[in-house]
């Protein structure tokens, strides 16, 4: 079953990069968004090694019950590639695929309810969607070209959206993870699929910078997962698929330094990265030999790694993140039974739990918590062709 899976994944992939063959409404909120484009993502100051002080572990999630499940568009097949942002005062956001039509689409909520718009239906497009809000409420997503092969980026202000074409050198664009700095500026990392190369990318005023960050193999690098340091450094989690590890690179003034993580077995897939509140990355990933999700944090002592949940096949589409004093909290796939699982951790251990179990539901999980730590989750039912939303509160 897992040899066929890997043949399955790999056809799939080839299949929709052969077949490559709107209307914009009102912001979330009020502001200039993505106009504040002064700053680069400039490298001044930077963690040395991305050594710092221990993670502090102290305050767990809030644990209670009450998880409400809504469809979010149910027009066709849509609802893959989800990814999720919340707004200051909770209201969600989501970029993903429409399968059907082949478009780029994005909703949000308000109190009135969910507001859907088709962002880019040129072409065949909308693949590996990764959403962030600048601090106005505007949107911004990077994405797959699926009919050219390109990486392209689109961004939301009063004129409405703007897509961009930022890589077309050669496929490029897979797997795509956005990042904003506190200035607007977009950074991308994504994956080369004519290379194997994992690729950076960042902009600034005089235009976009494109990087090879790491070439070590053929159809290697993907399943990107980008954060950036408060001081503007990239940092990437990711699969070598040349070699079926778990790594882990960040840049400093040295340049790129390149870590293996995870090399036990088949693993590092579906990675997804976050810093510590001391700077320190935390990775939750796939283990495919075992079928098992997988967390693993590093300190002072080095890399510490963990078997979150097994005794089946669970733990592809990972999203992870952490509380503003370091308790992981992950949302993922349970291939075994077909469900939405969100599990956290607090002193007394991982707590894992079934979100949703109607139908085969919970691909391409994206994970946010609200300020006081309740988990929301944007996710594809595979059932049903739906984009669906869950998020947990008191009641």
């Amino acid at each position: 079953m897992k040899a066929y899976k890997r043949v399955l994944i790999i056809a799939i992939m080839v299949a929709f990069v052969a077949s490559i063959g709107a209307a914009f409404v009102t912001p979330l909120s009020a502001g200039a968004g993505n106009a504040s484009t002064t700053a680069a993502v400039t490298s001044s100051t930077a963690r040395v090694g991305n050594a710092s002080t221990a993670a502090v572990k102290t305050t767990p999630i809030v644990g209670a019950a009450g998880w409400h499940i809504q469809t979010v568009d149910s027009s066709g097949d849509v609802g893959p590639y989800t990814s999720l942002q919340l707004t200051p005062t909770g209201w969600p956001a989501i970029s993903y695929l429409d399968y059907t039509n082949g478009h780029l689409k994005y909703t949000y909520k308000d109190a009135s309810g969910w507001h859907t718009e088709t962002v880019d239906s040129t072409g065949t497009v909308g693949w590996f969607t990764s959403l962030k809000l600048t601090p106005a409420g505007w949107p911004a997503i990077s994405y797959y070209d699926a009919t050219n092969g390109d990486l392209k980026y689109t961004y939301k202000d009063a004129g409405g959206w703007h897509n961009q074409v930022v890589d077309s050198s050669v496929t490029v664009g897979l797997y795509t993870s956005l990042q904003l700095t506190p200035t607007g500026w977009p950074a991308i990392s994504y994956y080369d699929m004519t290379n194997g190369d994992l690729k950076y990318t960042y902009k600034d005023a005089s235009g976009w910078h494109n990087q090879v960050v790491d070439s070590a193999g053929t159809y290697s690098d993907s399943y990107t997962s980008l954060q950036l340091t408060a001081a503007g450094w990239p940092a990437i989690s990711y699969f070598d698929d040349a070699n079926w590890t778990l790594k882990y690179t960040y840049k400093d003034a040295g340049g790129w330094h390149i870590q293996t993580v995870d090399s036990a077995g088949d693993v590092g897939r579906y990675t997804s990265l976050q810093f510590t509140p001391t700077g320190w990355p935390a990775i939750s990933y796939y283990d495919y030999t075992n079928g098992d999700l997988k967390y693993t944090y590093k300190d002072a002592g080095g890399w510490h790694t963990q078997v979150v949940d097994g005794g089946g096949d669970v733990g592809e589409y990972t999203s992870l993140q952490l509380t503003p004093t370091g308790w992981p909290a992950i949302s993922y796939y349970d291939a075994t039974n077909g469900d939405l699982k969100y599990t956290y951790k607090d002193a007394s251990g991982w707590h894992n739990q079934v979100v949703d179990n109607v139908g085969n539901v919970g691909y391409y999980t994206l994970l946010a918590l609200t300020p006081t730590g309740w988990p929301a989750i944007s996710y594809y039912d595979g059932t049903n062709g739906d984009l669906k939303y869950a998020y947990k509160s008191a009641s």
